[in-house]
């Protein structure tokens, strides 16, 4: 168990960076609001990636069914929550200076956005398999349909400037989010 503590708290720190990157994000747009105009799509992707973060962070405790811990599972888990971060950074960069406002500072890394949270959900696949069969079964009634269409809306909406298709798309993440969080995790 002394393990799991170790690696627990490293995966916090990240975790924790992250949304602090996010909140202190928004909180930049509370003090400021005229510095730059804000992009509903912009934002509703930041909320989801902050809700997805706190998620993720909460179903980690299954992290202590794996029975065999070896450095590259850690440096695994490591990699996979630096993803967390590089996308809350990609959401609220540090210096707005090249961009008129958020709606074109996200159209401009939508690419790396949408590529690295297609990478997150391939992560989340090779994690789930981790925690074992029974973690792993429990999953498998929706698990890889979310997987497929998470992947694959991800892909389409890195490749399109249309802001009713990319509203479509994180209203959908959102709204799945919230249901795989009562569904699966509300009691656990």
């Amino acid at each position: 168990m002394e393990t799991f503590t170790h690696i627990k708290t490293v995966l916090g720190i990240i975790l924790g960076l992250s949304i602090t990157h996010s909140l202190k994000g928004v909180v930049k747009i509370i003090e400021h609001p005229d510095r730059f105009k804000v992009y509903t799509v912009h934002l509703l992707w930041a909320f989801y990636m902050f809700l997805s973060t706190v998620y993720f962070w909460w179903f980690e405790v299954h992290l202590t069914e794996i029975k065999h811990w070896d450095f590259l599972i850690y440096l695994f888990l490591v990699i996979y929550v630096i993803t967390y971060y590089t996308l809350a950074a990609l959401l609220f960069p540090e210096d707005m200076k090249d961009y008129k406002d958020f709606r074109s500072y996200f159209l401009s890394r939508k690419k790396w956005f949408f590529y690295i949270l297609a990478i997150l959900f391939l992560f989340d696949a090779f994690d789930t398999y981790l925690k074992g069969p029974g973690y792993h079964m429990e999953m498998l009634k929706v698990y890889p349909i979310r997987e497929i269409i998470h992947i694959t809306a991800c892909l389409i909406a890195a490749r399109t400037d249309n802001k009713w298709v990319q509203m479509i798309t994180v209203s959908a993440f959102i709204v799945f989010q919230i249901y795989w969080i009562l569904n699966y995790y509300m009691n656990g």
